[in-house]
């Protein structure tokens, strides 16, 4: 296993994340809309950035309201209000994005992008038992004596 400090590990994995979220979505993409990588890549970079800035806003927002709130301790309700109100201010970021760049209806941008959500929950649920097992995470370094 390699040890990163916790910031080089957050940016290694975003950083990797995101190569490989590109890459699938490409694919997805281009499956699902019937055309090439040349028209699926642009849109799959775009929303990554979009997916990245958001998670970055949302995580930022949703721990603001927790402190405000008094939250303690992040209970599967908050875990799943949580994942709900980020996948939800995806889904409306995204909706439009896929409407124009395809030019095609909400209802078939609604199922790409539902698609590609049942995709990222798997991808990101593998992903991070992945990256874990070759990262050791920070608070599992045994203490160094001095």
């Amino acid at each position: 296993m390699f040890y990163l400090s916790p910031i080089k590990r957050r940016i290694t994995y975003v950083v990797l994340f995101e190569i490989f979220a590109v890459l699938f979505s490409t694919i997805i993409l281009m499956i699902l809309s019937g055309g090439n990588a040349q028209g699926s890549l642009p849109i799959a970079i775009a929303v990554s950035a979009l997916a990245v800035a958001w998670n970055y806003i949302y995580n930022t927002l949703f721990e603001s309201w927790e402190r405000r709130s008094g939250v303690f301790a992040r209970t599967v309700k908050i875990r799943c209000i949580h994942a709900a109100g980020f996948e939800a201010g995806l889904l409306a970021a995204t909706l439009p994005l896929y409407m124009l760049w395809y030019n095609i209806g909400v209802y078939k941008a609604f199922t790409m992008v539902a698609a590609l959500l049942v995709f990222f929950l798997i991808y990101t649920f593998i992903f991070t038992l992945l990256f874990d097992t070759v990262f050791e995470l920070p608070n599992q370094r045994e203490p160094q004596s001095a």
